[in-house]
């Protein structure tokens, strides 16, 4: 068996085990790339309200609004104020289940409250967890089943990339002749759609291999704390990102002034031109106080980070992307390659196509496969040995094609 065989032998197992978690990473990857731009359409009642020439209300008037419509059972965790005049302020309460197995199990609750910031008053309650968003996320994150399916979707990831590579092995043109049918298609009206799934799966799986390797590399970043480590090692030249020591809040140091208040002014004033501002509530007593400047668009991984006490809100530590490391940037810069964003709209969409090619390779790759086997069938059946119900076979005439029939005897037939 030559080694060409083997690889084709370990492209279609590969591809059959590995082929439904794909197709469904592909399929989710394809509908979150456009997330913030289908949002705005879908959404826009509950993410804008009419902007108005008085100021907007206190961050801490509008906290105590979105507990109150909440309720105690359900603690604001963290909250988000945009820099948009007509934008809603967005308080969530969110609690978790480490313990639990499925995603339903683990995100115990999640709401999300909008809120106008002139007037107070509540837009719309939202319930996260089954927000359709948030469900494609868990999807492709995890499968909806926590440690376990983020296991499946890591593995399933380092065999799709094992595909990639194996796939330009078996499609590299063995001569010229051979070459002209795997850059681009050569259709005619008599061409069979057999063949025409054939040229799917092989040409565009090639044009776009690259794309589709840096999308599924970037995912194992958060597939595998190992991955990730070695990943910022590298890009380090072997020296391992700089631990921060964690910053506490001093209960001491508690002051009548809203410290809520004072957090968002400091932040608001430290970095204006900011898409919007989020917070994290501490979960602890002596825990910081995090608030996050974001961006948009190419500039969404440059955030500032400050963390501050949250009883006096005195600033505790600030860290711009200026401030990290070569590995700690590109960590921030992971989910904006993932999606294309880091390149604009032009990255989306290149990251869109080559999603959708993900998505159809184990369907091509299927069929392929299973044309094959049910070939192989016919060959060795006894009907197929050149009798028909007890008679002899009439000779077909052979259709006169262009295609090149030393070619396509050399093509693997393991794809």
């Amino acid at each position: 068996m030559t080694a060409k065989k083997i690889i084709g032998l370990l492209h279609l197992w590969l591809g059959l085990t590995s082929g439904l978690v794909v197709f469904i990473l592909g399929l989710t990857g394809c509908i979150y790339v456009f997330e913030d731009e289908i949002r705005e359409i879908v959404y826009h009642d509950r993410l804008y309200v009419q902007a108005e020439n008085t100021p907007r209300l206190p961050v801490s008037i509008l906290l105590s609004n979105a507990q109150q419509h909440l309720g105690k059972g359900y603690p604001i965790t963290n909250y988000q104020i945009s820099n948009a005049p007509s934008a809603t302020a967005r308080f969530m309460a969110y609690k978790s289940n480490e313990e639990a197995i499925s995603y339903f199990g683990i995100h115990e609750y999640a709401y999300n409250v909008y809120l106008n910031p002139y007037s107070g008053k509540v837009v719309h309650i939202e319930d996260n967890k089954f927000e359709f968003f948030t469900l494609v996320l868990y999807l492709h994150y995890d499968l909806f089943l926590g440690k376990i399916g983020k296991q499946i979707v890591g593995w399933s990831t380092v065999i799709f990339i094992v595909l990639l590579i194996s796939g330009l092995v078996l499609w590299w043109p063995k001569n010229k002749a051979a070459a002209k049918q795997r850059y681009w298609f050569q259709w005619k009206d008599s061409t069979k759609w057999k063949r025409k799934n054939y040229d799917l799966h092989n040409i565009v799986g090639f044009y776009f291999m690259s794309v589709t390797l840096i999308i599924a590399l970037t995912g194992l970043v958060w597939a595998f704390k190992w991955f990730n480590e070695t990943v910022q090692l590298v890009t380090n030249a072997g020296r391992p990102s700089k631990k921060l020591e964690a910053v506490f809040s001093d209960s001491a140091a508690f002051q009548p002034v809203k410290a809520i208040d004072k957090i968002y002014a400091d932040i608001h004033r430290s970095v204006p031109g900011a898409k919007s501002y989020s917070f994290v509530v501490p979960k602890q007593k002596g825990g910081a106080f995090i608030a996050n400047a974001l961006f948009e668009g190419t500039d969404r991984f440059r955030f500032t980070t400050k963390q501050y006490d949250q009883y006096s809100g005195k600033v505790l530590r600030k860290r711009g992307f200026a401030d990290k490391d070569r590995g700690e940037k590109l960590r921030a810069m992971n989910y904006d390659i993932h999606v294309g964003s880091i390149l604009g709209l032009p990255g989306k969409i290149l990251a869109f196509l080559a999603s959708l090619t993900a998505t159809s390779l184990p369907i091509t790759g299927f069929i392929i496969w299973w044309g094959r086997r049910n070939k192989s069938k016919k060959k060795n059946s006894p009907s197929g040995r050149g009798t028909v119900q007890g008679k002899k076979a009439t000779k077909l005439p052979v259709e006169k094609t262009s295609v090149n029939t030393k070619h396509l005897a050399d093509q693997p037939r393991a794809q």
